[in-house]
């Protein structure tokens, strides 16, 4: 069924060499999502890590951390900096889906049909873009039960969730060169995992920047996550954000840019 939604290889000119790729991949896009549908398994466990950082973060680490050093209610520190967490996390999907592609054959057969050679790597990430709409929600509904609030209204909430959109789509493009590079789903996870690590826990995602070691402070201020977690965080609290959006949507530019293209040259060479 989905060989038949593929495009076919167009001689009509220039407005078909433009939406074969993007009926292609939105078609890779829904087998992908028919996957979670049918395993809804896979969706379920998603969830229940950032879950369980919630919980830990806002009732173990909380009282800790707290108003003095924050300068607002945790919570409404943490809940931004989740949910770039939960993104990241995701991303990991791309790497672990094309993994198992590979692994089974299913890359074979792809190539063997008349579709965009990209339209394997941005259905995948198009379907992980869904279903973090799917965890971002549920962490926003559970995150309003431990207290988060919004402090400046819901259409910069709104601006904020796509920001997190964003990063987490730019993000799949880079675990999808590692799953594309690995070429197995065990050490695609076993290899994506001390990328995510410094990423995530050396950010301001969870707690502020300045108290960290001066030397890991360097890192911490130029690093993606940072800059995201940090605009996400600026729209929910109401502070001055434009800087700090301008510099997450230019690491998503730039991911994008970069790690696209190198992609879909493994994707030809794995295939």
């Amino acid at each position: 069924m989905m060989a038949a939604q593929l495009a076919v290889p167009s001689t009509g000119g220039i407005r078909e060499r433009l939406t074969d790729p993007v009926r292609d991949g939105l078609a890779v896009a829904g087998r992908n999502l028919i996957a979670l549908v049918r395993v809804p398994r896979l969706l379920v466990f998603s969830t229940i890590q950032p879950l369980v950082f919630v919980l830990m973060f806002r009732y173990v680490f909380g009282g800790v951390i707290g108003r003095a050093i924050v300068g607002v209610p945790y919570v409404d520190y943490l809940m931004p900096g989740i949910f770039v967490q939960t993104a990241v996390f995701g991303a990991m999907n791309s790497a672990i889906g094309l993994a198992t592609d590979m692994q089974t054959g299913l890359m074979e057969r792809f190539r063997s049909l008349p579709m965009a050679r990209s339209a394997v790597l941005s259905g995948r990430t198009l379907a992980d873009l869904a279903r973090n709409v799917f965890v971002v929600a549920l962490m926003t509904g559970v995150g309003f039960a431990v207290g988060f609030r919004l402090h400046a209204g819901t259409p910069a909430f709104l601006a904020a969730v796509l920001l997190v959109l964003a990063f987490g789509f730019a993000m799949s493009w880079i675990f999808a060169v590692v799953g594309l590079a690995v070429g197995d789903p065990e050490t695609a996870q076993a290899a994506a995992f001390p990328l995510l690590v410094p990423l995530v826990f050396a950010s301001s995602a969870f707690i502020p920047v300045h108290t960290m070691p001066g030397w890991l402070q360097a890192f911490a201020n130029h690093q993606p996550v940072s800059k995201s977690a940090q605009a996400v965080r600026d729209l929910v609290l109401g502070t001055p954000a434009a800087t700090d959006i301008w510099q997450a949507l230019a690491w998503d530019a730039g991911i994008v840019a970069a790690f696209a293209p190198l992609g879909v040259w493994l994707y030809r060479r794995a295939v």
